[in-house]
């Protein structure tokens, strides 16, 4: 063999080696990249499940203390409340712990959490509740809400809406079709200002906070004002979240 051919041979050995080389070096690397982006899947889910959980500490008394106050505040009418406050405190007590609900738990919650709110009302007062419920999709008993989603755009309409006025009004839509779930508020604002307090309500920022942690982009929230009416639409999609979930086991 002359001296041209070996090392043409020689270049062919040291590139095929060079190539094996870098190849069995990219899938080291490959595998220790999927190792960490394991861990990390891991430690995001591990913070997820520790930041809601802070949160729902943080709700859980907000709301038992305001649906208390608005029963104490129409003692009279407690007894047409009762079987409200206990569905309520029901779900308060025990669903709210688990990090889902059905769609169905939570519309049923929140009817029961509007019909305590309901004794605030002048009997004349214009309360609208609308239910558009499609409820033989397959995700309305599935769990895929999160406990008490709807009760901070509920608490606002009744906390801040003009209740004197003879034209006033507050209207709960409730949504369920093609397995996305919508709740709209809507409201006529209260000429009056609101009392300023020392500390101010957590309901908004820990709803926004708990939508980004478990629906990030699968959810929209939008809050504006039409004229003298304030309106808060949530819709959350909970077939394109189910199919994330799954994709992350």
């Amino acid at each position: 063999m002359d001296t041209t051919t070996f090392n043409f041979y020689l270049t062919i050995i040291l590139v095929v080696g060079s190539l094996l080389f870098l190849i069995i070096l990219w899938v080291k690397q490959r595998k220790h990249i999927e190792h960490l982006e394991k861990q990390l899947f891991t430690a995001e889910n591990k913070l997820h499940e520790q930041q809601v959980s802070e949160l729902d500490y943080k709700l859980n008394p907000h709301l038992f203390k305001n649906v208390l106050n608005t029963i104490q505040s129409h003692a009279y009418q407690t007894y047409h409340s009762l079987d409200s406050l206990s569905s309520v405190l029901d779900y308060i007590l025990y669903e709210s712990r688990k990090k889902y609900v059905t769609p169905h738990q939570e519309i049923a919650f929140a009817l029961s959490l509007i019909e305590i709110y309901r004794v605030k009302l002048s009997p004349l007062f214009e309360l609208r509740i609308k239910k558009q419920i499609q409820d033989n999709q397959p995700l309305f008993n599935q769990r895929l809400m999160v406990p008490l989603i709807s009760i901070d755009l509920i608490e606002n309409a009744f906390k801040h809406a003009d209740l004197q006025s003879p034209n006033s009004f507050i209207s709960v839509t409730f949504i369920f079709k093609e397995n996305t779930f919508s709740l709209t508020v809507a409201n006529k604002i209260s000429e009056k200002a609101p009392l300023k307090k020392e500390r101010q309500g957590v309901g908004s920022d820990l709803l926004t906070k708990r939508l980004d942690l478990l629906y990030r982009d699968n959810y929209k929230l939008d809050k504006f004002v039409e004229g003298d009416v304030y309106i808060a639409h949530l819709k959350i999609d909970l077939l394109e979240h189910k199919a994330k979930m799954l994709t992350a086991r």
